[in-house]
C-alpha cells in the first residue's frame, strides 16, 4: 500500500498518477484503509460505494488536475448518479437520477469518488449531530463537534482520510467546520460555481457549494475546474483573470485589511483565545507588509439575524413541502424538531415578510460594499470560539418540547409574526446564531470568504481566522492565503500531530 499518501496534498497525488509513480487503485487502497482505520471513530462518512471507485480506476478516470485522487462528497446538494441522498434525514432517501452539474465538473477533472459525508439535517444547524446518522466527532477531540453543516467533509480531511472533499456553505457551513477541524475552507462569491440543474439557487443565493482541503492550492484548482455559468443560472459572474492555482503561488500586493472584531449577533462572546489568535493574525499580516485596520460594517444587528431567519424558514418550509409532496406525509413526522418548528414558521410568513428580509439583505450588501472600497479584504474570526462538545449546539429536550408544542399553538394564530416579535426565535436561536455572528456576512452579500487553520487552543482545538475578499476576487483571497501558508503559518493537520 502507498504509505506516503497522507504526506501529499491533491494536486500532488495526481502528479504522481500522471508520472506512473503510484496508481489510482493503489491511492484508493490507501484511502480505504484510512478510512476502514478511523470512520469507526469519526463517523464522517455515512455512505460508502468502494467497489464503483475501484471499477471507476480499473476503467480509467478523465486526464484532469486531480486525476486519480480519492474523494468524498457531502450528503446535501451533491447529486452522484446512482447513489442515496439523505441529506441527513430520517425522511429522505432519494436514488440520484443524474450527476448535478458541479458532480459532473469534479469528476471531469479526474477525482475517484467513494463515498458520502454526514451532516445536519438539510444543513440547516452548525454542528454535525444528526439523528439520521448520529454525531461527527472532531478529529483532535473525541466527543466534540467538528461543526457543520460540511462537518462529515472537514473531518475527513482534516484526519487523513482525503486531501479534499466536497462542501457547501450557507450560513459558514465551509468555513465553520474548516475552522473547527484545522483545514482550509473557502466559499466562493455568489453565482461562481454552478448550483444546477436541480436548484438555482440556494437560500436567496445564500448557499455556495466548493470543497474543504488541506492546502490552499487544491481549493483554488478544484474552483478552476468547477466555476462558471451553467444553463440558466440566475447569477453569471466575471471569470478571474488568469486562474485562482496562479494566484495562489503568487505573493499579493500591499493590502489594506479591515480588521472586523465585533460580533454581527447581539449577545454573542468571543472567547479570550480566539482573539487572541485574531491579534496574533493582525500582527503577521502587518510583519508581511499589509495593513490591518480596525475598522466595522455599517450593520443594523438586530435586523441581520432576523432578515436571514426569515428567508431559512421561508426555504425550510418549501424543501418540507417538497418531501411532503413527493413521499407523503407521514415522512414529515419523522423530522427533527427544529426542521419542523422552521418549516412551520417559514408556512406562516408572508411573500411581503421575505421581500422585507430580501431588501434587509441589500443594505448589508450595500453597508459592506462601502467598507471594502477603502479596503482590499476583511480579517475576523471564523468562529466565535473552539469547538463546543456535543449536545451544546443542537435543541435541548426541553426546546424540542416546545418546538413540538409550536403546532399546536399555530392554530388560529400567526404563529411567524408571533414567534418573531415576541422573541422566542431569538431565544431559541441565540446558541447557533452566535456561532454564526462572523460567517453569516459572506453568506447574506454573497462576497467570497475563507477560513484558515492558524491558531489552537489550550485544549488542542483548532481556531481558524476568516478573510472576507471583495465580489469576485477570489484571487486575492488565494493569494494571501498561498503566502501565510508558504510562511508557515497554518496549524498541523489532526493525521501530523
Amino acid at each position: 500500500m502507498f504509505k506516503e499518501y497522507t504526506q501529499y496534498d491533491a494536486i500532488a497525488l495526481a502528479a504522481l498518477v500522471n508520472a506512473g509513480e503510484v496508481s489510482a487503485r493503489e491511492l484508493l487502497d490507501a484511502a480505504v484503509y484510512q478510512a476502514n482505520k478511523l470512520n469507526p471513530k469519526l463517523n464522517a462518512i455515512i455512505h460508502r460505494f468502494d467497489e464503483r471507485a475501484y471499477h471507476a480506476a480499473a476503467q480509467g478516470l478523465p486526464a484532469g488536475t486531480f486525476t486519480g485522487v480519492p474523494y468524498l462528497l457531502k450528503d446535501l446538494s451533491f447529486s452522484f448518479e446512482g447513489e442515496p441522498v439523505t441529506m441527513g434525514s430520517r425522511s429522505v432517501n432519494i436514488v440520484s437520477e443524474n450527476d448535478s452539474e458541479i458532480v459532473k465538473r469534479m469528476k471531469a477533472a479526474g477525482v475517484n469518488t467513494f463515498g458520502k459525508t454526514n451532516t445536519p439535517e438539510f444543513g440547516l444547524i452548525i454542528t454535525t449531530e444528526p439523528k439520521a446518522h448520529g454525531a461527527t466527532h472532531n478529529p483532535f477531540k473525541k466527543g466534540y463537534s467538528a461543526g457543520g453543516s460540511s462537518g462529515g467533509s472537514a473531518a475527513a480531511v482534516a484526519s487523513g482520510i482525503v486531501p479534499m472533499a466536497g462542501a457547501g456553505d450557507g450560513g459558514g457551513s465551509i468555513r465553520f467546520p474548516a475552522a473547527w477541524c484545522g483545514a482550509f475552507g473557502l466559499k466562493p462569491s455568489r453565482g461562481r460555481n454552478p448550483m444546477g440543474p436541480t436548484f438555482g439557487e440556494g437560500w436567496e443565493g445564500a448557499v455556495a457549494d466548493h470543497v474543504i482541503t488541506r492546502s490552499v492550492r487544491d481549493s483554488a484548482a478544484m474552483l478552476d475546474a468547477t466555476s462558471g455559468a451553467e444553463i440558466g443560472a440566475p447569477f453569471i459572474i466575471a471569470p478571474p483573470e488568469g486562474s485562482f492555482l496562479q494566484a495562489a503561488m503568487r505573493a499579493p500586493r500591499q493590502l489594506t485589511i479591515a480588521l472586523h472584531q465585533q460580533p454581527l449577533i447581539a449577545g454573542t462572546v468571543v472567547d479570550k483565545e480566539v482573539l487572541a489568535v485574531l491579534e496574533q493574525t493582525a500582527k503577521q499580516l502587518e510583519a508581511m507588509g499589509h495593513r490591518v485596520v480596525p475598522a466595522e460594517p455599517n450593520i443594523n444587528i438586530e435586523q441581520f439575524w432576523h432578515d436571514f431567519m426569515v428567508v431559512v424558514c421561508a426555504h425550510t418550509a418549501f424543501t418540507i413541502d417538497n418531501i411532503e409532496r413527493d413521499f407523503g406525509p407521514q415522512h414529515i413526522k419523522k423530522l427533527e424538531p427544529q426542521t419542523y418548528n422552521m418549516a412551520l414558521l417559514g408556512r406562516s410568513l408572508s411573500a411581503v415578510d421575505l421581500a422585507h428580509a430580501k431588501h434587509g439583505w441589500h443594505h448589508s450588501q450595500y453597508q459592506t460594499g462601502l467598507l471594502l472600497k477603502q479596503y482590499d479584504m476583511i480579517l475576523c474570526p471564523t468562529v466565535p470560539t473552539p469547538a463546543v462538545k456535543h449536545g451544546v449546539l443542537p435543541p435541548s429536550r426541553m426546546d424540542e418540547m416546545l418546538m413540538r408544542s409550536a403546532e399546536l399553538l399555530n392554530k388560529g394564530i400567526d404563529m411567524g409574526k408571533y414567534a418573531f416579535s415576541s422573541g422566542v426565535i431569538e431565544k431559541l436561536s441565540q446558541p447557533v446564531l452566535s456561532k454564526m455572528a462572523f460567517t453569516l456576512l459572506g453568506n447574506v452579500t454573497g462576497l467570497p470568504a475563507m477560513s484558515l487553520p492558524v491558531g489552537m487552543s489550550k485544549k488542542g482545538l483548532p481556531i481558524g481566522m476568516q478573510l472576507i475578499g471583495r465580489m469576485n476576487d477570489e484571487a486575492t483571497l488565494f493569494s494571501i492565503a498561498g503566502e501565510m501558508e508558504r510562511a508557515g503559518l497554518f496549524t498541523k493537520a489532526a493525521y501530523a500531530q
